[in-house]
């Protein structure tokens, strides 16, 4: 089993190849993210260990890379950043995994067997839903190959209602989930972004994806043309 390890911190890189090499993992280390980029799409690994903040490129522009170039290695990321943000920028760029330092060494090595388990099928990060797509790397959203321009928070209210696609989400869940919890204002304005977001996604295409169920909160469905 082989593992680029990619991890500017010297001290904490050596001690964790030490420790892999001892649980029988073949361990390549590099220190910046120029290195990384190059040995991961050189050579063939079961899982890449992948620092956030690294010199000449940081991380997260390492696993786009990997990703853009359609090299699905299992990627695990390690950061001192713990952000709920942070971490699901690295899920939308195709991460498989994230582990906040400082970490147990017995949990890393669980995760890496899971990881390897698991293997490495073709998982492109592109949503789509009928004529919708959604890229996460680019934050770019198109309607049969048309652009749409959204703001941050029409692009996190598409992106929760994406994944959630068919479901009834409430209006709450959707403040949960998308407005930080510092938000202290009224369920109103929920639907206030959900008719923003209509008027984009929906009506200059003739469609009546995103529905309001009248009780319950909202669904976004593949096309679906306007009722008579």
């Amino acid at each position: 089993m082989r593992i680029l390890l990619v991890e500017d911190e010297v001290l904490l890189a050596e001690t964790i190849r030490r420790g892999l090499s001892n649980e029988g993992f073949i361990v390549d280390v590099v220190h910046d993210g120029v290195s990384g980029l190059w040995a991961a799409t050189e050579n063939p690994y079961d899982v890449i260990l992948l620092d956030l903040m690294l010199p000449l490129k940081n991380g997260y522009d390492v696993l786009r890379e990997l990703r853009d170039r359609k090299i699905w290695t299992p990627v695990m990321m390690l950061t001192a950043k713990d952000g709920e943000y942070d971490q699901t920028d690295a899920f939308d760029l195709g991460a498989d995994d994230y582990l906040t330092k400082p970490f147990s060494f017995l949990v890393l090595v669980a995760r890496l067997r899971a990881l390897i388990r698991r293997g490495a099928p073709e998982r492109p990060v592109v949503m789509t839903l009928g004529t919708l797509t959604m890229d996460p790397v680019t934050r770019s959203v198109q309607r049969g190959g048309s652009p749409i321009s959204l703001t941050a928070k029409e692009y996190g209210l598409l992106q929760f209602l994406m994944r959630r696609h068919g479901d009834v989400v409430s209006k709450a869940e959707i403040l949960d989930n998308v407005w930080d919890p510092a938000f202290d204002g009224g369920e109103n304005v929920v639907e206030v972004y959900v008719g923003y977001l209509r008027r984009k996604i929906d009506t200059p295409f003739n469609l009546a994806t995103l529905a309001t169920v009248r009780g319950m909160g909202y669904r976004l469905s593949a096309d679906r043309a306007p009722s008579a």
